[in-house]
């Protein structure tokens, strides 16, 4: 396979080894941001740390990029926005360097409890200042963790082995968790404030905890509170931090994360109350090594064609979900492919309906299978599950997803009803039999029992004798065979619908003298690819 990788800041060499075997691997550090616009054509995977930042113009200088694999948790550096338009997948390594940062916090409360970095200082600097470094004990302080996942739940489980009391805020954490692991649940910001002597912090960064904690937060605080960030930058508004603990309000911080970054002058770093390293969280070997490690397995995934185990901007389904879901992928692209074929001018609505077993379940990812070949004939963009979600917004296409489990004649049914300006079309489908084999059933409501093929025609006709005859005619006529053929009525000799699956193709010359052979002009032909 020649797909080709670009590494800007480093792997691992077994993670590095594991790429070799199945691409062509360039690593290639310290480029600028030009230098990088040039050398990102022909990759289909570039795999960065914090060093490299990816903006919308070197993503946009991309012509073959299929995956951007950021190895470690956060991806500040990566415009997703930007990667998402352009179908570019982007992926992380979030429970690599979990283990890591939790134990780089708790070294770092610590290290502040007793002074240890200054009184290393002191000493190594010729000075025997014993006196001057009397620390605190943690057994008995309460810690308040905000943000109680991965990593929060095991600072809260190391704090405990040290005989600390930990409370825990994250709105977003279900009650079980904190009942399992017997930690106290805040239910507001507030109610940490009132208890921990320690507040540490493991949220993500975005626009709702960018500056989070600034002056406003740090006075409704007991006084002496010690701050830890060990997350993200930005969250902590350092120069109120700064100012907070010169006036005794704040007891000290720890951080390893900044607004800027990389920093060298920041208005905590003149405090003797505030322990700072340079974001090395997840500097260890072993956290480095399995970021690397899971980077790779992921690019390896996506560039074979099988899914990412932790995408930033595409559909997740866990694996147990995919089993049930997956006889349903063929269908839906089928029944999004027939959908746009036989619709007339521009969509503006469409309803998706799931019936029967499969609506107990989470349909996200097929209605995304659906819309990624509807959105195909309309967008100028490539289009995936990456990026549907956002064309289909910006497109302004209405979406409305209904689920019922009553389903009057299958198992399992899926509508789709679209409506236009000047036009409306209803076509629904479902799978049988072992293979799960895809079955159009109904096509605006004319009952249709036809499975799909790469070659199909489509036409409305008066339901009258020798209509049948005609259109065999004329198809024989341009040699072109019909595998089958299917007719749906109301009434008898009303209207009617006859779907065919085709042997072959028909071009456009083909059409316009079939329509001029047989008479029949309301003709839509459908190429499933």
């Amino acid at each position: 396979m020649n797909k080709k990788i670009l590494i800007t800041d480093g792997i691992s060499s077994e993670a590095k080894k594991k790429l070799e075997e199945h691409f062509i691997v360039e690593e290639k550090k310290g480029l600028t941001p030009e230098k990088l616009k040039e050398e990102i054509k022909g990759m289909s995977a570039i795999i960065i740390r914090s060093a490299t930042k990816l903006t919308a113009d070197i993503i946009n200088a991309s012509d073959k990029l299929e995956i951007i694999g950021r190895a470690g948790i956060g991806v500040d550096n990566v415009d997703v926005p930007a990667a998402t338009k352009k179908g570019i997948i982007v992926v992380n390594a979030p429970t690599s360097n979990a283990v890591t940062v939790a134990e780089h916090t708790i070294a770092l409360m610590l290290s502040l409890a007793r002074k240890i970095p200054e009184a290393n200082f002191s000493l190594k600097s010729g000075r025997w200042e014993k006196s001057k470094f009397k620390g605190i004990e943690l057994e008995g302080k309460t810690l308040g963790i905000v943000g109680f996942g991965q990593i929060g739940g095991l600072v809260a489980k190391k704090a405990i082995g040290l005989g600390m009391k930990v409370i825990a805020y994250d709105p977003f954490v279900s009650e079980d968790r904190f009942n399992q692991m017997e930690i106290k649940k805040a239910d507001k910001l507030e109610d940490i404030y009132k208890e921990a002597d320690f507040i540490s912090i493991h949220l993500p960064k975005n626009k709702d905890t960018l500056r989070m904690f600034n002056k406003a937060e740090f006075y409704k605080m007991k006084r002496g509170t010690i701050i830890l960030n060990v997350a993200r930058g930005g969250i902590v508004v350092e120069k109120d931090l700064a100012e907070a603990i010169k006036d005794g309000q704040i007891g000290g911080a720890a951080l390893d994360v900044y607004e800027e970054e990389p920093c060298i002058d920041s208005p905590v770093f003149k405090l003797e109350e505030v322990i700072c390293t340079p974001h090395l969280g997840a500097s260890t070997t072993e956290a480095q090594d399995r970021a690397g490690t899971t980077i790779a397995d992921q690019v390896i995934d996506v560039l074979n064609g099988r899914a990412a185990a932790f995408p930033v901007n595409a559909p997740v389904v866990r694996p147990e979900l995919m089993n049930i879901l997956s006889p349903f992928f063929e269908l839906c692209e089928n029944l999004g492919s027939l959908f746009i074929n036989l619709f007339e001018g521009n969509l503006n609505n469409l309803k998706v309906g799931y019936y029967g077993k499969v609506s107990e379940y989470d349909v996200r990812v097929l209605t995304s299978n659906i819309l990624v070949k509807i959105l195909e004939k309309y967008s100028a963009e490539s289009v995936n599950l990456v990026n549907v979600d956002l064309l289909t917004r910006e497109m302004g296409l209405k979406v409305k997803v209904v689920k019922s489990s009553e389903s009057k004649d299958f198992i399992n049914l899926i509508t789709l009803e679209g409506k236009g300006k000047d036009s409306e079309l209803s076509i629904s489908g479902t799978t049988t039999g072992k293979k799960d084999t895809p079955r159009f059933i109904a096509i605006d409501k004319f009952e249709i029992d036809m499975v799909p093929s790469k070659y199909m025609a489509f036409i409305r006709y008066k339901d009258i004798p020798g209509q049948i005859g005609r259109i065999g005619t004329a198809f024989g006529r341009l040699k072109v065979n019909i595998a089958s053929m299917h007719v749906g009525r109301k009434k008898m000799s009303g209207d009617a619908v006859m779907g065919l699956n085709l042997d072959n193709e028909v071009t456009s010359e083909m059409l316009e003298e079939f329509k001029k052979l047989s008479g029949f002009k309301n003709i839509k032909i459908v190429t499933l690819y």
